[in-house]
């Protein structure tokens, strides 16, 4: 239905008779290439099926759903949890739809800030998509020290099952995330030619995994109502209203599907990406919010009793459902270890894309030290210097959590609502480029129901992201405030400040490099 070819000439020739460049690409991606005004400088080695594993992987839905469920339990309880989650992902469906289009279109590394930069009115097109740059750079630079932690706590969670004198160390916690880090780094440096190789074995774990949970649950723990389960809400927040409540608690549905770009920032690393990219993103949209859909609903049905599982000394209310079902330790530890192996998996994929977007910012000199950003060693013809600044970032981010753990979580909330932030003004600028006339031509389309979607896509972006910022309770004090806000303000309000006191005098907006026949 959303999918048609438009004949392009040198494209069209492409695709029909396959003519491989030395780093890898049809024909298709060089006259795309040289249509956005950029040289090919890395390997297309990524094909449909590395493509699919690296955004399954890199969303990990069904892990995240496990372990961000405390968020849905205290505000909206089973039955927040479960339509909660619909609702974010029939919304998502078209926010994935809307990116799939957008990149078959300009398929770049550079993702939103390019596509601001071609769809924003003449006289604002450089500031804006300056802006969107900083602003997707700094979101996926902490989202990735984010999802390390992430995996570093549920170590910690699994040593306090395991051992109950065992006490949080804020050292340990930065520790952790720097060595999950640098065991990242090794995919994308000395590995990185098997990257799409590995992505395809993650996405065969991912799915593996997925069964190695969900079978123990459902044959293990006792079961709840469906009454119960599907229809009574709770409000542990604290918050005026129910209804209040249920919307604060979309947060985690909302970081569970956070990432439909993802894949995007790899566009000048997979073969034919302008058909390939839209499919992929689209079936990763449909095969990891099915997964994460079957899990939240087995995980409401066999959570057991909610206020003790919220106030588990692992952190993580999945832990103690997965040891109150189990009665052991070691089956515990086990099935944990699944999602961390996961979510470590996806630390390597965040890595790919958060490199390859600051490198492609970097190329269009938005960046401080551009230049040695955007260099790409020959040879290895990867964003290397770009990999290894995305560690340091990362070092040094992590080291905050020793100074401050409310500091350091802060700084890390700024990832969902950066990211829906330039989806949103990607988005608004599209819309407003449709109604002065037709898209230039793509070739994974949806048609006339296009412009529907992307209304759709953008009404639901604005109510979430509006929540997004909210605390998990009503009442805060410095270590439960939601810091997003400020961060994102900070972010915005930085931006514009080095735009016009010196980037504006560097940075190339990619829409003047672009030379398109129609």
């Amino acid at each position: 239905m959303f999918e048609i070819s438009i004949s392009r000439g040198p494209v069209e020739d492409g695709l029909e008779s396959p003519k491989y460049s030395r780093l890898g690409g049809t024909e298709a991606d060089e006259y795309e290439m040289r249509m956005l005004g950029r040289v090919q400088q890395l390997n297309r080695n990524f094909r449909f099926i590395s493509t699919l594993g690296f955004a399954c992987t890199l969303m990990s839905t069904w892990e995240i759903a496990l372990m961000t469920s405390g968020y849905s339990l205290m505000n909206g309880g089973t039955a927040g949890m479960i339509w909660g989650y619909l609702i974010v992902w029939i919304g998502y469906m078209m926010v994935f739809a809307t990116i799939a289009e957008i990149a078959s279109l300009a398929p770049t590394s550079g993702g939103q800030y390019h596509w601001v930069s071609e769809f924003a009115p003449e006289g604002s097109q450089r500031f804006v998509s300056y802006i969107v740059g900083w602003v997707s750079v700094l979101g996926w630079q902490t989202g990735l020290t984010s999802l390390a932690f992430l995996a570093g706590t549920m170590i910690q969670g699994l040593l306090v099952l395991n051992n109950p004198e065992y006490v949080f160390q804020s050292w340990h916690g930065t520790l952790l995330v720097i060595g999950i880090t640098a065991f990242c780094i090794i995919f994308n440096t000395f590995l990185a030619k098997r990257l799409p190789m590995v992505e395809g074995m993650v996405l065969i774990i991912h799915v593996i995994g997925f069964f190695a949970v969900l079978i123990p649950l459902w044959l293990l723990a006792p079961r709840s109502s469906p009454g119960a389960v599907f229809t009574e809400f709770v409000n542990f927040g604290g918050w005026s209203t129910n209804g209040l409540s249920f919307m604060v608690g979309l947060l985690a549905p909302v970081y569970t599907l956070i990432g439909a770009d993802s894949a995007v920032h790899m566009s000048e690393e997979i073969k034919d990406a302008s058909i390939v990219l839209p499919k992929a993103i689209m079936w990763a949209a449909v095969v990891n919010g099915s997964m994460g859909f079957v899990m939240v609903l087995t995980f409401c049905f066999t959570l057991g009793n909610i206020p003790d599982i919220i106030q588990t000394p692992t952190g993580y209310p999945f832990i103690q459902v997965f040891y109150n079902i189990t009665n052991s330790q070691a089956g515990t530890s086990i099935m944990t270890a699944i999602l961390i192996v996961n979510v470590t998996s996806a630390c390597i994929s965040t890595v790919a894309t958060v490199s390859r977007q600051t490198w492609s910012f970097a190329r269009d000199r938005g960046l401080p030290f551009s230049g040695f950003i955007a260099y790409v060693k020959p040879g290895w013809n990867i964003p290397l210097n770009a990999v290894i600044v995305t560690f340091a970032i990362t070092v040094l981010l992590s080291l905050i959590n020793i100074g401050s753990t409310v500091a350091f979580n802060a700084i890390g909330s700024l990832a969902v609502s950066a990211l829906l932030g330039t989806y949103i003004i990607s988005f608004t600028f599209l819309i407003l480029r449709r109604l002065r006339g037709p898209l230039p031509a793509r070739r994974w389309s949806m048609g006339s129901a296009g412009i529907f979607i992307n209304i759709g896509a953008l009404m639901y972006l604005l109510v979430v992201w509006v929540f997004v910022f909210f605390p998990i309770t009503a009442e805060v004090t410095p270590d439960t405030m939601n810091w997003s806000s400020v961060m994102f303000v900070g972010t915005m309000s930085f931006a514009i400040v080095y735009y016009f006191t010196g980037g504006r005098h560097h940075y190339t907006a990619p829409v003047d490099l672009v030379k398109r026949n129609d």
